[in-house]
């Protein structure tokens, strides 16, 4: 008999998953946790409980949290975690922020949708006591460097195979771990932005600041509960590694857009009455290319502004600032992108895994080919994102297009809009990991993946 109840209406989940828990006396058995489990993510229904040892498969999107209009599923605390850390005198509590957290936190606190409130969510981490917050836009310029590097190897050298899968969502990265596997060479071995702000904090930053790594708590504030996830996966600690310190992880919480409103109101700190604060230094600064990362199509439209760069040494041309054929919020989009007469890419953008894997199946035949493939969980991108605030009123598509919308105008709002331009990351470079795909960037800011094909229980 399986410890899972109500299968046939909802979704199993084990008492031991990183990202989500269940109060089961809140559950009214409404089986929408299932629906979108099922229809949008492509999970649940595609795998047995009597072949997986009644474990259940879960990719940790938190998308069934986020449909759940009990509040019976949630994302697992972690806010309570860094509150002990803020109150510890012998610890450096380090904040990085999420593109999309700054589009959607405002909705916490009756702000309009999509209000933009970067200032506002700086200063409110300050006063919960962070010692440092930072912008892991720097980290999502860090990743284009990487990732755009690796895609246009790909095309010069031949050395692994097209099309080239971003790597951004670890839920995605899931995914095809667990139901195709045969596909995760095609991959970007770059990690995520969260993955390579870690480490990046523990070494570099911790060097140039004069802080004892091993006093550094690293905070992760996030749309994402598959964040979770990934910050806990075994190979995520590179900067242990390189500093020679056991058991030290690169990044060691993650609180979402939801913890951390209820985090202050916990504390009654007023959000609507704070002041814009700017990041800290160095590590501060991304660019409108990382601001974009929140959105569906963002990290494509981004990765291809440096492409061009480093394809041709010329700045990206006006069209490439405002690529309409990757916006937008249909599940799948198609585009071509003149590089040159040697490069034509022929680009896709997906969100909902169910999407992408229907998608795979297609590349596997043969049916479409494609250079470089965006994949993202949830609907609409990070900004629809398993702990971003839930959409009460059941607005959609319309709460969703606000966020984006809000990123989108903050990218157009700045003078540095590409990865490459960005002088913070040109700095880290030069004195830090040399260039893009070098051999310490290839320690510190790549990965490898796994087959968990056998957690089906299926040969």
């Amino acid at each position: 008999m399986s410890k899972h109840n109500f299968t046939d209406i909802r979704v199993p989940i084990e008492p031991d998953n990183p990202s989500i828990v269940r109060d089961e006396t809140k559950c009214i058995k409404c089986g929408q946790c299932k629906n979108i489990c099922t229809e949008s993510i492509g999970v649940a229904g595609r795998y047995d409980l009597e072949l997986t040892g009644d474990t259940a498969i879960c990719i940790h999107c938190g998308q069934c949290a986020n449909v759940c209009p009990a509040g019976s599923i949630t994302e697992k605390y972690e806010y309570q975690d860094v509150r002990r850390a803020v109150a510890d005198p012998d610890k450096i509590v380090i904040c990085s922020t999420s593109p999309s957290v700054r589009a959607a936190l405002g909705e916490e606190f009756g702000m309009a949708d999509g209000s933009f409130v970067q200032g506002k969510m700086v200063a409110l981490l300050r006063r919960l006591g962070a010692d440092y917050v930072l912008d892991t836009n720097f980290a999502a310029d860090m990743t284009i460097m990487e990732e755009a590097s690796e895609l246009v190897e790909r095309l010069r050298k031949g050395n692994r195979p097209i099309p080239q899968f971003t790597s951004c969502c670890p839920a995605w990265v899931k995914y095809v771990e667990t139901y195709y596997p045969e596909m995760r060479e095609h991959i970007s071995s770059a990690k995520s932005p969260i993955g390579m702000q870690g480490p990046t904090i523990k070494t570099y930053f911790a060097q140039k600041m004069g802080i004892d790594p091993e006093k550094i708590v690293n905070v992760a504030v996030t749309p994402c509960t598959a964040k979770k996830y990934e910050i806990r996966r075994e190979e995520m600690h590179a900067a242990g590694s390189y500093l020679g310190i056991e058991g030290m992880r690169d990044m060691d919480y993650c609180i979402t857009t939801r913890e951390l409103a209820r985090w202050a109101r916990e504390e009654n700190i007023d959000f609507l009455t704070l002041g814009d604060e700017p990041y800290d230094s160095f590590m501060g600064e991304g660019s409108g290319a990382g601001v974009i990362f929140g959105n569906t199509g963002g990290v494509m439209e981004a990765a291809v502004r440096t492409a061009y760069h480093m394809v041709t040494g010329e700045e990206a041309p006006e069209f490439l600032y405002d690529l309409q054929s990757v916006r937008g919020l249909e599940g799948v989009k198609e585009a071509f992108v003149y590089i040159n007469d040697d490069v034509i890419l022929k680009l896709a953008v997906v969100f909902g895994t169910a999407n992408a894997g229907r998608l795979l199946e297609k590349i596997k035949k043969g049916e479409k080919q494609y250079h470089f493939v965006e994949v993202m969980t949830c609907p609409g991108g990070c900004i629809g994102g398993g702990g971003q605030p839930k959409d009460t009123e059941w607005k959609g598509d319309a709460l969703r297009k606000a966020r984006i919308d809000s990123l989108y105008k903050r990218d157009r709002s700045m003078q540095v809009r590409c990865s490459h331009q960005n002088e913070e990351i040109i700095r880290l470079y030069r004195e830090f990991y040399k260039e893009p795909m070098s051999e310490l960037a290839e320690k510190m800011l790549h990965t490898f993946y796994v087959d968990r094909s056998s957690d089906l229980g299926v040969k």
